[in-house]
């Protein structure tokens, strides 16, 4: 099981973090982030529920994450194994068994993300960098080819009258636009691999995700 223990800052203030796998006793907590991070409209019933966190804490505990500040888990991060192989379509739903991770695959060659979430009030402290590495670091112990998954688009609606969703891509990535999703995924080291059009029900990025990896540099 994975425990590191590190600070984030708030300001100059140095703040005692922790990034551990979480467990069944945690199941409370990251159903009230989930509350937290989509508030109304979104729907209730698209939050983590226990059934899911069972899963994730059974079928695959070494990639559930959260992350704990000064004592309170503010984050959570969860991932399965899969076999990928490049050029490869799927949607959330077909990838991750809808957030269930049934279909983990415990000899799978990549740690496929399926949900980052950190509360508002902790978004400024670098948290989801953390949890990221932590995945990586799972990735080189693992020996697994790569860490994979789909970035929301979420600005993208705001551009869609006049640029294609490719076209879109290639200036986040160019730096002339930037979105919340994406560009966050490139400052974490994820590398660009492919557009997936209907990827999950999301009207902000016209159902798009960009697929972008991290691959093990060790392999």
């Amino acid at each position: 099981m994975y425990l590191s223990e590190c600070y984030c800052f708030d300001g100059d203030k140095p703040l005692k973090t922790v990034i551990r796998n979480y467990t069944k006793a945690d199941i409370h907590d990251l159903i009230d982030i989930q509350r937290e991070c989509f508030p109304p409209p979104f729907p209730e019933e698209l939050w983590w529920n226990e059934e899911q966190l069972l899963n994730h804490v059974t079928i695959f505990p070494e990639g559930a994450f959260c992350v704990e500040v000064e004592g309170k888990i503010v984050g959570s991060m969860t991932g399965l194994l899969v076999n990928y192989s490049p050029g490869d379509t799927h949607t959330w739903e077909e990838i991750t068994d809808n957030g269930y991770i049934k279909n983990h695959d415990p000899k799978g060659n990549t740690l496929y993300i399926v949900d980052i979430s950190v509360r508002p009030g902790s978004r400024k402290l670098g948290l989801a960098q953390k949890m990221m590495q932590a995945m990586y670091q799972t990735v080189i112990y693992k020996k697994l080819d790569r860490l994979l998954g789909g970035g929301r688009m979420p600005r993208y609606h705001q551009y869609a009258d006049h640029l294609t969703a490719e076209e879109y891509v290639n200036q986040v990535i160019t730096g002339t636009i930037q979105d919340p999703v994406l560009t966050f995924l490139l400052r974490s080291a994820r590398m660009p691999v492919g557009l997936l059009k209907d990827y999950l029900e999301d009207e902000e990025s016209h159902h798009y995700a960009l697929l972008m990896e991290w691959r093990n540099p060790f392999k």
